[in-house]
């Protein structure tokens, strides 16, 4: 299977908590971006809901026909060295038009998405894939990414539903946390991986590198094979 190397990227607490509000706050916060452009993954993958709070416009979208798309497929609005890529299992989000965009939106749904909400994507000028029939199919968007999109390396930089997903799928190659020096302590906060079912066993990881910084941070990076 060709598909991208993928990193999983976050900031953390030293507790491993990963609410941007609480993370924003931590000493060295300015240091996980340094971070993330030494990865060297022009294209980056959130879940919907760090997208609905991070990048798209108010409100959700409303098919007035709901006839699903029904079928694998995609459709490339751009050509560009990277993409900022949403998981939208069921295309509700809502979009400026990304004409000219230098790191344009990919949308990766599912093919029960409304075709309507397909061709509301093309008129904003995003790219989306649509793949898997009830849940976007990770694997088989990874290799039409790698295949039609020309996505070499990307990272991971959402929350711990998406980066759980990820690493059930066994589509990440690293995994890379930036510790702030500071404790979230809250009860019920997402943590960099969260809710993986029972039946999943334990993931082994090797120790690639560690990196301090004045801040008191600490960037630690695995392989996970």
């Amino acid at each position: 299977m060709k598909r991208p190397y993928t990193i999983c990227h976050m900031m953390t607490s030293l507790d491993g908590r990963i609410d941007c509000a609480m993370t924003s706050l931590l000493p060295g916060v300015e240091d996980y971006y340094e971070t993330l452009e030494a990865l060297d993954v022009p294209t980056t993958v959130s879940g919907r809901v760090t997208a609905e709070l991070e990048m798209a416009e108010p409100g959700t979208f409303r098919a007035a026909d709901i006839t699903p798309f029904g079928k694998e497929g995609f459709s490339k609005k751009a050509d560009a060295a990277g993409y900022e890529i949403v998981v939208d299992t069921h295309g509700k989000l809502l979009w400026p038009d990304a004409s000219g965009m230098e790191k344009p939106y990919l949308i990766l749904t599912c093919e029960q998405t409304a075709n309507e909400y397909l061709q509301y994507l093309d008129g904003k000028n995003i790219s989306w894939i649509a793949c898997g029939s009830e849940r976007v199919d990770l694997a088989r968007a990874a290799e039409i990414l790698f295949e039609k999109f020309c996505v070499k390396r990307m990272g991971i930089v959402g929350g711990a539903a998406i980066n759980t997903a990820f690493l059930n799928e066994g589509l990440l190659d690293e995994i890379s946390l930036f510790i702030g020096a500071g404790i979230d302590g809250r009860g019920e906060m997402p943590s960099v991986f969260d809710g993986r079912a029972m039946q999943y066993p334990l993931t082994h990881l090797t120790l690639s590198a560690v990196q301090t910084f004045d801040s008191g941070a600490v960037w630690v990076r695995y392989k996970t094979k």
